[in-house]
């Protein structure tokens, strides 16, 4: 099985040796360390990364603007990490691009539960090392292809983080069908639900923004008031 490989950028050398340590027990996992946002950059360049661990307060260009960067040429899942724990700092760093958000002190399993979901969901689900093909779902002028991963909407491609992949997809697959949040963030992010009715509607307001020409009157992604979201047959 093929080595993954985990950029995990803090400014605290002991939190960086501490994430190596959780997840060496994990097999085909290699750890790349960086100490700042520009250290991440360069580590993008110059390695093959499939899952970022993400601290939030670093010197030189923190992990707000470091993500925004990152966001701006590739869609490699996410984790941001802060000592933060306001729903509002949540809130910003989904908004901005990050998939998942893990504050400090974390539980070592559950920081190792959540790369082991990114990499499954980026590399096993995802589009990682496959071929395109014409296998596509189409509607009106949305169209996602299920091999390539990619979306183009009147023509021109969408750039999508793997999550906001995952939630249209899902819709597009099961037209008429009304997923409540907590589904959502089951079947997507592929663990128990729990609280997470503000981490669903963030990556689903991040969506529509990009597919809808008008968020307020949504062409796609509806929202059935009290139950959940769908796209209508």
């Amino acid at each position: 099985m093929d080595t993954h490989n985990v950029l995990v950028v803090d400014d605290e050398k002991e939190i960086r040796d501490a994430i190596e340590v959780y997840l060496r027990s994990t097999e085909n996992i290699n750890i790349i360390k960086a100490g700042d946002g520009l250290e991440a950059l360069d580590s993008l360049e110059n390695n093959e990364i499939h899952v970022i661990i993400l601290d939030v307060m670093m010197p030189k260009l923190d992990g707000i603007r470091t993500c925004m960067k990152i966001r701006e040429k590739r869609n490699i899942p996410i984790i941001m990490l802060s000592a933060k724990s306001e729903e509002t700092d949540k809130i910003l760093g989904l908004n901005i691009g990050a998939d998942d958000y893990i504050t400090k002190p974390f539980n070592p399993m559950e920081l190792v539960a959540r790369v082991k979901s990114q990499l499954r969901r980026y590399i096993d689900l995802g589009n990682y090392n496959k071929k395109a093909n014409d296998e596509e779902v189409v509607i009106d002028q949305l169209i996602i292809n299920k091999i390539s991963h990619t979306v183009t909407l009147e023509g021109n491609k969408v750039k999508l983080t793997p999550i906001e992949y995952d939630i249209l997809l899902l819709l597009a697959e099961n037209r008429g069908r009304v997923f409540s949040s907590e589904e959502l963030y089951e079947r997507v992010w592929d663990e128990p639900a729990f609280k997470t009715e503000n981490t669903v509607s963030v990556h689903i307001r991040r969506l529509r923004k990009k597919i809808e020409i008008n968020t307020k009157d949504p062409r796609y992604i509806k929202v059935v008031w009290g139950v959940g979201y769908t796209i209508e047959k």
